[in-house]
């Protein structure tokens, strides 16, 4: 019974830890998905300026500098798809199609 008791405790302190810890755990993610999505917020703004000023410099007859991507599609490289999932690996699933997306409208990839 005594042995019972002290089972049934430790349980209790072990559920305790680990009560303490999933509420660590769920403040640290909702910290994360805050400052992610500050960050989308920032890039997006910028990306929404930049594409502002291309349209104003477009509607002023000038022309953008070519993008890199660009460049390397008119020399005729191309990106091999297992090396660029490489290169992505450490980006959100958000920014990977993105950066696909760009190099898809460059030509680059196919």
């Amino acid at each position: 019974m005594e042995m019972e008791m002290e089972v049934n405790d430790e349980m209790t302190v072990a559920m305790d830890r680990l009560a303490a810890a999933a509420s660590v755990l769920e403040a640290a993610a909702e910290r994360l998905a805050s400052v992610e999505l500050q960050a989308s917020h920032g890039l997006e703004q910028r990306l929404a300026e930049a594409e502002a000023t291309i349209a104003t410099l477009r509607a002023q007859g000038r022309k953008t500098a070519p993008t890199g991507g660009a460049l390397l599609a008119k020399e005729g490289v191309a990106v091999e798809a297992g090396a660029l999932d490489a290169a992505l690996v450490s980006l959100s699933l958000e920014q990977r199609i993105a950066v696909k997306a760009g190099l898809l409208r460059s030509g680059l990839l196919g």
